[in-house]
């Protein structure tokens, strides 16, 4: 039996190109870009000599340097995604990276496949943008997902500080100073703008938008609502954290009641790719039979499609909205 290791040679080179992305990424900014560090970012920076304004200055344009980019060639299916993981890269730099890692993916199978060109070429501009999008997506996820954990800790903390007699300035600045990455360094942000003239609910609005979160959402409401209307804010916010607490609660609750049917959508859906790689590898000639004949290519579009349909239909199925 003839065993054939090039549909797995496509596999090793895909999480090679993610791990490449990673490596280029550390290089150039180290552990600063951290999410896991106990001080944060922002305040790492004025430690190590950095003014206030300068710091400012260079987290803002990190974070707003995705938000017009928008039109860029190739760059529009990421650009939403960039904003919120707040990568540090350029624009323009992750397009030379997708560039650069295409050439990568191009040499490798040059030397290690007899594809013909055009293949080799589609392949590695597809693996390319396709894992540095990849990339980009887990690193929102991920920020999201500490965002979201943070938050309700965060809000807790501004109404211990609000119930002592501290105004709501200087309840933003204690959690900037005691939370970390990646809310600590956004607060920051909030807080130095603040203290530069800007209306704080601006600021608050302005992250919500760029995160696409609805309960930072509900925080810039509340503090706008109060500002205008009056109230007791530290209730408000207290509330506010109970209900998010509670909606975290409930969505952990679906999400462990779904996990059999999320894990069995996902298995239908894989398996037959893995079966189809696993032919591939453990008999080349399997198709060879029929590859030639004129109805193997529409055939092999009509299975697609329908995996494809498959795929779209098992995570409608599963992805409950809380």
């Amino acid at each position: 039996m003839q065993i054939s290791f090039e549909p797995l040679l496509y596999g090793l080179i895909f999480i090679a190109v993610l791990a490449m992305v990673e490596g280029i990424y550390l290089v150039a900014f180290g552990k600063s870009i951290s999410l896991n560090n106990k001080v944060n970012r922002r305040l790492d920076m004025i430690q190590k000599g950095g003014s206030r304004e300068k710091v400012l200055e260079q987290l803002r344009k990190e974070m707003n340097q995705h938000m017009n980019s928008g039109g860029l060639p190739l760059y529009s299916m990421l650009a939403d995604k960039a904003l919120r993981a707040n990568i540090a890269f350029t624009p323009t730099t992750l397009m030379v990276i997708m560039g650069v890692v295409s050439v990568f993916v191009f040499v490798i199978l040059t030397r290690m496949t007899e594809a013909n060109v055009a293949i080799r070429g589609a392949i590695s501009v597809a693996m390319g943008v396709g894992g540095v999008y990849v990339w980009v997506n887990n690193k929102a996820k991920k920020r999201l997902a500490m965002l979201e954990e943070q938050l309700p800790d965060a809000i807790e903390l501004m109404v211990r500080s609000l119930r002592v007699g501290h105004p709501f300035s200087s309840a933003i600045n204690i959690v900037a100073k005691e939370v970390a990455d990646p809310l600590g360094t956004e607060f920051g942000v909030i807080a130095d703008e603040s203290a530069y003239g800007r209306d704080v609910s601006e600021s608050l609005k302005h992250l919500a938008e760029r995160m696409d979160m609805q309960d930072l959402r509900f925080l810039a409401v509340a503090v706008t609502i109060q500002q205008t209307s009056g109230g007791n804010l530290a209730e408000i916010l207290h509330g506010l954290s109970q209900v998010i607490r509670a909606r975290f609660k409930l969505f952990r609750r679906v999400k462990a009641i779904t996990a059999e049917a999320k894990w069995s959508g996902m298995f239908l859906s894989v398996f037959p790719i893995l079966a189809l790689v696993g032919i591939n590898v453990l008999e080349p000639d399997y198709y060879a039979d029929v590859k030639d004949t004129p109805m193997f290519i529409p055939a092999a579009i009509v299975v697609g499609v329908f995996l494809t349909i498959n795929v779209i239909f098992m995570r409608i199925m599963v992805n409950i909205k809380v």
